[in-house]
């Protein structure tokens, strides 16, 4: 099978791939790198981050790879236009933004020629996007793990945008091996976002601890929880989770003020920093709907290649 061609501004990757940006540093320099190493997109979750430590994370990726980096930031973030601003300054290739909606990014990225692309649940908000100056956009079903923007499925949204729109649409959510490629490319999606799968991968900067846990998740682990930032988010089932379900007090002491707007009822930063480092029974585990599917944690390039293969075997 002929992959389509996925044009983001002047960007074209070999491969129409794009890794999905995780936060707190689970997507960081050595995993992004690797994607656009073997011909993908590789972004770096910029929110939780500092200023300085993002400009360092750019520049680590541009020593390992002269592919394609970008970065995948929350609006919610309260840090957001810094950080966007410090990526602009460090030549970031694109900037993915999602959990809210800017509009001033665009005009952002308009004046530094970066392209922008925002994540989208609704054709509503991809025309919206699109008459912005959205160079493409991440259409993301329930499926996704991390912050949800929709109760359906990718599968069903995804046509409806592409109707929509006359800008690069790309699949997100539930998406875990070459078949699953394959059909979203048939639903009409120009290119696919992963996440989940190289959250499990050898470059990934999750904990082992972390990664364990995804390789033995079962379907009925996988749950929906309220953020503090206001949306639902799936992540996997654990002690901190049973406490946040069971009404427990998990407000913090303090806050950083990471967020713009926050419910308190505890510090995300915190929780998803816990389990990156290896803490995941008081550290929240975010993950895709269909996480229990990953069996092997494996270098970015043999899950490429194993996905190229799956595919055109579809």
């Amino acid at each position: 099978m002929i992959f389509p061609e996925l044009k983001i501004g002047d960007l074209i990757p070999k491969l129409p791939i794009v890794q999905g940006g995780m936060a707190v540093r689970i997507s960081t320099a050595p995993l992004a790198a690797a994607v656009a190493e073997e011909g993908g997109i590789g972004l770096i979750a910029a929110t939780g981050m500092s200023v300085e430590e993002l400009k360092k994370e750019i520049a680590r990726a541009r020593d390992l790879t002269k592919g394609i980096i970008g970065i995948n930031i929350m609006f919610a973030a309260t840090q957001f236009a810094n950080l966007i601003k410090a990526a602009i300054e460090e030549g970031i290739d694109l900037i993915v933004t999602g959990a809210g909606f800017s509009r001033d990014v665009f005009s952002w990225g308009r004046v530094a020629g970066v392209p922008v692309v925002p994540i989208v649940s609704t054709p509503k908000l991809a025309q919206l996007s699109e008459k912005l100056g959205a160079a493409a956009v991440v259409v993301e079903g329930k499926e996704a793990g991390g912050h949800l923007g929709t109760c359906e499925s990718m599968k069903d949204i995804v046509p409806k945008v592409k109707r929509a729109v006359n800008i690069p649409v790309i699949a997100a959510g539930g998406i875990i091996n070459g078949s699953d490629i394959k059909e979203a490319f048939e639903l009409g999606a120009d290119g696919v976002q992963m996440g989940t799968r190289f959250a499990a991968s050898k470059e990934s900067n999750a904990s082992d601890e972390f990664k364990k846990i995804y390789l033995e998740a079962k379907p009925e682990d996988v749950v929906i929880i309220q953020s503090p930032v206001g949306l639902p988010g799936r992540s996997i089932l654990n002690t901190f989770v049973k406490k946040l379900f069971n009404g427990e007090n998990l407000k913090p002491s303090q806050c950083d003020n990471c967020l713009k707007k926050c419910s308190r009822t505890f510090c995300i930063l915190r929780a998803l920093i816990r389990s990156q480092q290896g803490d995941t029974v008081n550290g929240l585990v975010f993950s895709g709907e269909r996480v229990g599917e990953i069996k092997d944690i494996l270098p970015v390039r043999d899950i490429i290649n194993k996905l190229v293969v799956e595919m055109e075997m579809a």
